[in-house]
């Protein structure tokens, strides 16, 4: 779906195009020097939704000059699992490794991500990359975090001292976005199930983020005018057509009349979201390299605990 040629719209796309560029760079070098990146997806189960996004992902690895391999499980325990990815853990020629959500019920997800080392965490989903993000280590967020905040410093806006509103508290979203803006000198609210009135947090917020899976839940009188607003729900809805359509967290043609920016559902945090995974890879390769080099002296292989 192409989008109307508006100025308020926070496009992913061109952002990322950016970021991929630089990713390329920084890839053709590594791997001249004998370090090529990989990355290693792990599918669980027979999941269709997944194979859209692990296309993506392949696509825009093979446009950053990134090696892409997927791994399938079929049917598996959550015991078989950790076996395998502790075996890429130790794998030098794996850079980074991506655990495609959703698993089966019966498989625990935070274990798997706890299972991945932080080294190769490239998702940002370990329990480690998350704390290390409250001591202001910040270049290996959660993706979808990490995008949300990149398309706000796209407005231009000075984030120290923005007021900033967050309505939302997942681990992996909201509460990683709190933490990276606050680590930008903004003054940071996180608004949840229990806040008493979103509507009076939310009106006052010189940048909004909305990320709860409720479709259209922001409307435009809850929006302060001028404020930027950075919509990362994705929600399936039937419109007036009976056709399925995805849409947003956020009631986007009423609110861009009010809003001086909004990112777009789709096209807007999501595009976004794979360029930063990307990036973490890169990251992840050079923190890697630089351990082995503390350790052994010399970089002429790339191992993890070696």
């Amino acid at each position: 779906m192409s989008l109307p040629d508006d100025s308020r719209y926070l496009r992913g796309g061109p952002v990322a195009q950016r970021i991929i560029a630089a990713v390329r760079e920084d890839a053709a070098i590594a791997t001249a020097e004998g370090f090529p990146p990989k990355l290693v997806s792990i599918t669980v189960g027979d999941t269709a939704a997944v194979d859209v996004y692990v296309r993506n992902q392949r696509a825009k690895a093979a446009l950053a000059g990134i090696e892409f391999e997927e791994r399938r499980f079929p049917a598996c325990t959550a015991g078989e699992l950790e076996a395998a990815i502790h075996g890429l853990n130790a794998d030098p020629r794996v850079t980074g490794i991506i655990i495609q959500r959703p698993v089966p019920a019966h498989i625990p997800i935070r274990t798997l991500q706890a299972a991945v080392h932080p080294l190769k965490d490239v998702e940002g989903m370990h329990p480690a990359s998350i704390g290390n993000i409250v001591y202001n280590q910040l270049d290996l967020a959660p993706c979808t975090a990490a995008a949300s905040v990149e398309l706000l410093k796209e407005t231009g806006l000075d984030l120290k001292g923005l007021e900033v509103v967050i309505v939302g508290h997942s681990e992996i979203v909201g509460k990683p976005i709190a933490f990276l803006l606050m680590s930008e000198g903004a003054t940071v609210t996180v608004c949840h199930h229990m806040t008493r009135s979103v509507a009076a947090h939310a009106r006052r917020a010189d940048a909004l983020f909305v990320a709860v899976g409720k479709p259209r839940l922001i409307k435009a009188d809850m929006v302060k005018p001028g404020a930027a607003v950075i919509d990362i729900g994705i929600n399936s809805e039937i419109g007036p057509d009976g056709e399925s359509r995805i849409v947003g967290d956020v009631d986007t043609d009423s609110v861009k009349e009010v809003a001086s920016w909004i990112t777009p559902v789709p096209g807007g945090v999501g595009p976004l979201t794979v360029a930063i995974l990307l990036r973490n890879t890169m990251v992840a390769l050079s923190r890697q390299r630089a351990l082995y080099q503390a350790t052994y002296g010399v970089v002429d292989k790339l191992a993890v605990g070696a």
